[in-house]
């Protein structure tokens, strides 16, 4: 059964689950493109131009069964909220509403506590707020770090909630962080935020590029390969 509602439509495997299909087009891609928005719970069917649409569309068809399967595999959605436990620096810390004041406080312990008072509705925004400023100290420190290693100079830092890459750098120096690697362990965050620098030097993966990063991080492949496995898990944390 098929359910089309624009540039969305419902399919239903055979054990009766349904997926749901976004369809979009985007000149820049030279192919029929499928890929998963974890966010959303849905898959992504990409078309080049509008006339190719449909092919698009059947696309998906055809793969029904892996969209279903690699769905299923998601982990589940972490809302933050009042009492949820999420990873601070790759550490349990649960979220409360008691304390003082308006400003949010980590408190040290076990599990460490984020406390942020304030109303409840509000809590999710708030605590993202406190992650993403988190991260841009953290992510700020390595950089200046990892440039001071390589004699190299970033322009800008900046955290964003990025999906298809955990970090960037731009021709012109500036540098781009997904502001979830705050809730990874630090030598992850560490590795991403080497990567990034040494492409201030090479601006592709070539073997200079990986003598760069691992002349700053030499453990940096254990923190890639961390990364890759649990990258979902950083992605199913969510505001609300």
């Amino acid at each position: 059964m098929i359910i089309d509602k624009g540039d969305k439509m419902a399919l239903v495997t055979k054990s009766g689950q349904t997926v749901h299909v976004r369809l979009e087009v985007n000149p820049k891609a030279r192919r029929l493109i499928l890929r998963l928005d974890e966010r959303n719970r849905e898959a992504v069917a990409v078309a080049p131009s509008k006339r190719k649409i449909g092919e698009a569309a059947e696309f998906a068809r055809d793969r029904l069964d892996w969209i279903a399967e690699h769905l299923q595999a998601l982990p589940d959605h972490l809302v933050l909220e009042d009492g949820s436990v999420f990873k601070l620096r790759g550490e349990d810390c649960q979220i409360t509403l008691e304390g003082q004041g308006r400003v949010a406080r980590l408190i040290p312990g076990e599990p460490q506590m984020l406390s942020v008072p304030g109303l409840p509705e509000t809590i999710g925004r708030r605590v993202e707020r406190y992650l993403k400023n988190a991260a841009k100290q953290d992510l700020s420190a390595a950089v200046i770090r990892y440039c001071a290693q390589l004699g190299v100079e970033a322009r800008r830092v900046t955290v964003k909630d990025t999906r298809s890459r955990w970090g960037s750098c731009t021709s012109d120096g500036r540098l781009a962080f997904s502001w979830r690697l705050i809730m990874a362990p630090p030598e992850v965050l560490n590795y991403v935020a080497a990567h990034e620098c040494a492409h201030l030097l090479e601006m592709n993966h070539s073997p200079a590029f990986w003598a760069h990063v691992e002349s700053c991080r030499s453990t940096w492949k254990r923190e890639r390969a961390w990364l890759r496995k649990h990258g979902r898990e950083l992605h199913a944390v969510r505001a609300a």
